[in-house]
């Protein structure tokens, strides 16, 4: 059996001290995660970054930086995540385009928000890539070479 790692990229994107946040259906539950998805074949990490924020939230987001690299094995599906996270400025909301299936809404929250909600995070990752963000980790986007 051939062990294949899922990847995926998200975005960390703050406005006026809250962070924006899909609410989406995942295993049988309702939870919080940062607009986030698989790479597509062909794609880039960050032209993946912007296209799941687009069709997640509804937003075009621009990335700034790179928070991290992040390992997540899954319990709920034995899949094993790596998730390349950015810092991205919102640029511009398109509230009538349609969401991805599985999204219900989103929302902007701010940092105790979510850690109320911890229970509710997808995974335990999507709070550690704010705090890294947060405590100023960041690397330049040129810090990533693709050939594509």
């Amino acid at each position: 059996m051939r062990w294949t790692p899922h990847s995926t990229v998200a975005v960390v994107v703050e406005q006026n001290g809250r962070f924006l946040l899909i609410e989406e259906r995942s295993s049988g539950r309702i939870v919080l995660n940062q607009p986030a998805g698989h790479i597509e074949q062909g794609e880039t990490f960050i032209e993946a970054a912007v296209r799941e924020a687009r069709e997640e939230s509804g937003w075009e987001v621009e990335p700034k930086s790179l928070i991290g690299f992040y390992v997540h094995p899954s319990i709920n599906n034995d899949i094993t995540y790596h998730r390349m996270c950015f810092h991205a400025a919102a640029v511009q909301h398109y509230p009538d385009q349609p969401l991805d299936d599985g999204i219900i809404t989103t929302h902007w929250l701010t940092l105790g928000e979510i850690e109320q909600q911890a229970a509710r995070l997808r995974t335990p990752v999507v709070l550690q890539c704010i705090y890294d963000y947060l405590a100023g980790r960041s690397l330049p986007l040129d810090f990533i070479v693709e050939e594509v």
